[in-house]
């Protein structure tokens, strides 16, 4: 069409200032489009506060959701304390000096049928993987654990098909606390562990060392280097690893690091590292001998000691009755020095048995001065094992090794390997399952920490560095 031939809707187009000028003068804003227009911007902007606001009540991790993105439902009851928790024990003594220690955690599992997949807890979580460091038998998998009838439920059971479960005969629950991830909003922090269990990146050079001193200790299998020295880093070790004392890399955050090299800190005044690692204690790993229950009530520590053999005089080791708590014989090997104690349970407290539940945990103080571990079985005393235990040792050359200073986290599982002795096959009844009635953590009243990212050891920085290896977790005082 030619350009001087107009069209109907030229008008819209074209530029008319006198028109325009005299529809505009003294017309009003407030015409009915305007109104609806504002209107519905309005209607927008409520709908969208009200939907922030709703998502992030209760919200467990950074703008109220865990790192998956999703939010925990678990209405009215997502605090730190459960609140299913009797007023009765937010206090308690504790088993040492009969002090008043406070109620910073606890989870009663009252409500049945929680699920711990990832996203559904605001504080567990069920892994899915296989725990290869112990070659267990087992395959982790979020649907063995869940809650029935007021208790967490750990089930342990043989598969139909070994293909749809990794080519693993069994399967398994594993529930730890925390989720892989950034700093959450909602964190207990005891202390802060930079090594996840079952994750082995994350664990190798630091688990499971407790240490920080900067000598031999330190080195890759406790020598240095190019030399076969000291001699006792290289007899009279793990007889399955040609008699050396240690296998281990060396400490990858140890008090030797260089500046600039990759830290969590802190740094001391004069410029040198404080040594961090991912120790491990272990309130308990149950075992069967000649058809009586025990559980092994032990800690994990590096570099080790000559022949494994820590200092456990009677100022070192208490054990307030022999008769159901022994020394474990095994002392450690190439990659773990432990120190342990056997004892007897309560016979009763089994799943074949009344089925009725019992009190197990540890009390412990930091570090090396009047530093101790006290582990109890029954509700009463196991033993303790006292810093001056782990003293410094001559014959390695090693230095002290402090009561774990380093934030952990809780772990609660059931599975099985034969690494920790011989399993009756033909004779194991499964599926079994493992009951907890409640977890509950205390602190000193004078002493409470809780937080993600204590500044004597923080761990946030190295985390979401590392975050595909590492996890930022609850741990257990």
């Amino acid at each position: 069409m030619p350009l001087n031939v107009p069209e109907d809707d030229d008008e819209l187009h074209n530029p008319a200032p006198n028109r325009d000028r005299r529809k505009d003068r003294g017309g009003s804003i407030f015409t009915f489009r305007g109104i609806a227009n504002l209107g519905c911007l309005i209607i927008l902007a409520v709908g969208i506060i009200t939907l922030l606001v709703q998502s992030t009540q209760g919200g467990f991790n950074l703008g109220g959701v865990n790192a998956t993105g999703q939010i925990a439902d678990i209405p009215g009851n997502w605090g730190l304390v459960d609140l299913d928790t009797p007023k009765s024990v937010y206090t308690k003594k504790d088993y040492l000096n009969g002090e008043d220690w406070v109620l910073v955690f606890s989870d009663e599992f009252e409500q049945d049928g929680r699920t711990f997949y990832p996203g559904d807890d605001p504080y567990w979580e069920a892994v899915d993987l296989h725990y290869w460091g112990t070659n267990d038998l087992e395959w982790y998998d979020p649907s063995g654990a869940t809650t029935k009838d007021g208790a967490l439920r750990l089930k342990l059971e043989t598969v139909a098909n070994p293909d749809n479960n990794h080519n693993l005969s069994y399967k398994s629950g594993m529930l730890d606390y925390g989720q892989l991830g950034p700093p959450r909003a909602l964190c207990l922090v005891i202390d802060v562990h930079t090594g996840r269990a079952g994750f082995g990146a994350s664990l190798e050079g630091l688990w499971p060392f407790s240490y920080d001193s900067c000598d031999v200790g330190t080195l890759p299998n406790q020598t240095y280097p190019g030399t076969q020295t000291p001699l006792a880093a290289v007899q009279d070790g793990d007889p399955a690893n040609l008699n050396a004392l240690s296998y281990l890399p060396g400490q990858r955050l140890s008090a030797c690091t260089c500046p600039g090299e990759s830290h969590p800190g802190p740094v001391r005044s004069d410029g040198s590292y404080v040594g961090r690692a991912a120790p491990e204690i272990d309130i308990f790993e149950a075992i069967v001998t000649g058809g009586v229950g025990q559980v092994s009530m032990s800690a994990q520590f590096a570099p080790f000691n000559a022949k494994y053999q820590w200092f456990n005089s009677s100022d070192n080791l208490i054990i307030p009755d022999p008769l159901t708590t022994q020394q474990n014989a095994y002392k450690g090997g190439a990659f773990q020095q432990t120190t342990s104690g056997l004892s007897l349970t309560n016979q009763k407290c089994y799943e074949g048995n009344t089925g009725c539940f019992t009190t197990y945990g540890f009390q412990y103080k930091p570090g090396f001065d009047k530093g101790y571990i006290t582990w109890i079985n029954d509700g009463k005393i196991a033993w303790t094992i006292l810093q001056g235990g782990l003293a410094k040792d001559p014959a390695t050359e090693i230095g002290p090794r402090p009561i774990p200073q380093e934030p952990m986290y809780i772990i609660a599982n059931l599975g099985f390997s034969i690494n920790f002795g011989g399993i009756d096959f033909e004779n194991i009844q499964l599926p079994a399952t493992m009951r907890v009635d409640w977890i509950r953590v205390y602190q000193p009243a004078d002493e409470q920490n809780v937080g993600c990212d204590p500044k004597e050891f923080p761990t946030s920085t190295y985390i979401e560095a590392y975050v595909p290896h590492t996890a930022l977790c609850l741990s257990l005082l």
